[in-house]
Parts: C-alpha cells; sequence; structure tokens
C-alpha cells in the first residue's frame, strides 16, 4: 500500500473528566488528548496498519514536540509537518453529552499554527512524493482564508501527481467565520464548491450535503432522529451529477435517540455502476447498529473516513459492500473509545463486522 496522505489541523483537546460539565470542572482538572479531523483518520490508519502521513503546521515548541511525539508514537509518518516560530496550537473543549443532554463543544482556534501557514510554505512535491492517496475535510478550509488555500492547493498539487483524494465535507456552522458578511452555510458553499472538482470519493454526515450543497434527503428529520434511508442514493447521485469527477460517496446515517443512544450506520454510492450499498445489513436489509451506551462520539465520522479509505486501498476489503462494512463497524467501535482517536484494530473491526458484537470479554 502507497503511503496515504492526510492534511489539515491538529488541536489539543480539553474535556471535563466523565460527563462532568465545565462548570464543575473549572477551576479545575481537564483532560488534554490530541485532536483533529485528519489527523484522526491518520491516527486510524496507523493503527489498522497503513503507512500514514500527517501533514500540518505546527508551533516550534514544547508543545508542538508533545504532539509530534504522539503522532510518531502511533506509528504516523511526522516527516513532512512545519514547523514555525510564531504560531499557536490550535484547542478545543468539549463536555460530552449524556441522555437527553447534547454534547457541547467550544472551538478556540483562532490564529493557529495551520491558519496562519501560507500554501507556498509547504513543499508539495516532498508531501506526496511515493504517496497514492490524499483526504482532507471542510474543517481546515473553515478555518481561514489562508487555511481554505492551502487545502485547495493541497488537493490541486495532489492531483497533478496523480494521487487519489479523499475529502469529507464536515460542516462546522462555528467555523465558517472568516469572511464578515457572508452567512457560515454560503461561505462553505463557495469554498467547497471550488475543492470539491479535484475529489474523487466525497464523504458526508446525513446532513452535509444539504448544509453545503444545498442536498436534501426528502422526509429526513436530523433534529428527530428519523431518516429517510431509502432517499440517501439519490443524495449521492445528485452529488455526482454536480461534480462528474466524483467516482464515490459515502454518506454515513447517525439516528440520534439521545446523546449516548444512536443508530449507527453508512451508505456507499458508486457513480460508476450508480449502485448504492448499505452496511450493516442482515438477512440482506440495512439494520443499524444500536448503540446504546456511547462512551465519546466526537470523532466518530473520522473513523469511518480512516476505515473506508483504509478499506479502498486494501484489495481484500476494497469491494464496496465490504469496504463500507469496514468503515461503519471501525467507527460503531470508535464510539466505546474515549477521545478522538479510533484505537480499534483491523482484527477488532473484521470481527464486529462478521457478527461478534456481544461484547464478551476476550481471554
Amino acid at each position: 500500500m502507497k503511503p496515504i496522505v492526510t492534511f489539515g489541523e491538529i488541536m489539543g483537546r480539553l474535556c471535563p473528566p466523565g460527563y462532568k460539565r465545565f462548570i464543575q470542572s473549572m477551576p479545575g482538572t481537564l483532560e488534554l488528548t490530541f485532536a483533529g479531523a485528519e489527523a484522526n483518520v491518520a491516527a486510524s490508519l496507523a493503527i489498522f496498519g497503513s503507512p500514514a502521513r500527517f501533514v500540518t503546521a505546527l508551533p516550534d515548541n514544547v508543545v508542538g514536540d508533545a504532539c509530534v511525539q504522539n503522532l510518531r508514537g502511533l506509528g504516523v509518518d511526522i516527516s513532512r509537518i512545519l514547523r514555525v516560530k510564531n504560531g499557536r496550537l490550535g484547542l478545543y473543549f468539549v463536555e460530552k453529552g449524556a441522555n437527553q443532554r447534547p454534547s457541547n463543544v467550544v472551538y478556540d482556534r483562532s490564529h493557529s499554527a495551520i491558519a496562519e501557514t501560507p500554501a507556498g510554505k509547504f513543499d508539495w512535491p516532498a508531501i506526496f512524493d511515493g504517496a497514492g492517496w490524499l483526504h482532507i475535510s471542510g474543517i481546515t478550509p473553515a478555518l481561514s482564508r489562508i487555511a481554505f488555500e492551502s487545502s485547495l492547493a493541497a488537493a490541486r498539487h495532489a492531483k497533478a501527481a496523480g494521487l487519489t483524494v479523499s475529502c469529507d465535507l464536515n460542516f462546522r456552522k462555528k467555523l465558517w467565520q472568516w469572511e464578515p458578511g457572508t452567512p457560515a452555510a454560503a461561505l462553505a458553499r463557495r469554498c467547497m464548491g471550488e475543492m470539491l472538482p479535484y475529489v474523487d470519493v466525497a464523504i458526508a454526515n446525513e446532513e452535509d450535503a444539504s448544509d453545503v450543497l444545498g442536498i436534501r434527503a426528502e422526509g429526513s428529520d436530523i433534529e428527530g432522529g428519523h431518516l429517510a434511508i431509502n432517499r440517501y442514493p439519490q443524495v449521492a447521485r445528485e452529488i455526482t451529477r454536480q461534480f462528474p469527477n466524483i467516482k464515490k460517496v459515502a454518506i454515513t446515517l447517525r439516528e440520534s435517540i439521545s446523546a449516548t443512544h444512536n443508530n449507527w450506520g453508512a451508505m456507499l454510492y458508486d457513480a460508476v455502476s450508480e449502485a448504492a450499498v448499505f452496511a450493516p445489513t442482515a438477512g440482506g436489509a440495512y439494520r443499524p447498529y444500536e448503540i446504546r451506551a456511547i462512551v465519546d462520539r466526537v470523532g466518530g465520522g473520522d473513523s469511518f473516513a480512516a476505515g473506508l479509505v483504509f478499506a479502498l486501498n486494501t484489495p481484500e476489503l476494497a469491494a464496496p459492500e465490504t469496504a463500507v462494512a469496514f468503515a461503519a463497524a471501525a467507527s460503531c467501535l470508535a464510539h466505546s473509545i474515549e477521545g478522538d482517536y479510533n484505537f480499534s484494530t483491523r482484527a477488532e473491526v473484521e470481527s464486529l463486522m462478521h457478527g461478534s458484537a456481544s461484547g464478551r470479554v476476550v481471554r
């Protein structure tokens, strides 16, 4: 397998212990881990056994050193991370929800190193040397005009170098604020519309296509936790009509019964065959995972993206029905793990894929 490159921001994630609220924990103890959409994907890929290269800009100080060491310890290639003198590590605070209380995220990412580092500072030929795939998301472009231009440059250079490009739309309304006077959704639609012509595999959740591209699944009630599953192939078909370069569209399907009880599955649409496959299935019909005791759902979409990219780059997993099943199972397991990184192994994912879902002790 050729190295898979991911480009984007990595941050410090600060979280109260357990399910405490911020007001209960501050002043006091917060748990710090490292996190970020594209870094989460790189970490998961490395844990699966794939060569993964993460590219970002980090401050040239001991905090940046700790971040790099964390990624290196997971087996991620950090050789192309750019270290800058005047910069900071972005932060985000997350208060995990429970039952009917939703999770809450507060961003502190303005003027982070990646948001202030122009595209021309990155050595794109070296970054993509020997690589076969680039994964990006819609989160880093939302940070600043500079970060958008760098993400667009990454996609352009990757395509010029012959790589396959995947992009997770990942709409974050709180972040698309860098052009005063332009609503977040309008800015995201314009910018992602410039990036998607370079994309081969598009990934979205159940509402990203609506928020970013204005393509809706009629009959779905996202807030109410009901999805019109049979309408999502048409959503994918419309994405590929608008962007004919996109060969595959994956959509994760989360039905939120409560903060700690979700139904979870996914669809993969192939533009060539115009066929859609769903996972997980039982008796030939779609039957989502019923996750009734979520430990941590943040990063769930990234774990799906990592599983899909890994599967599509692994011959024995690359068939559409197998690839989406692997990705959905990987993400299901990620909901049982604290933090953004999915520490599930390939063997654990394949075990769940094949029906081992009881959670019995492995002795």
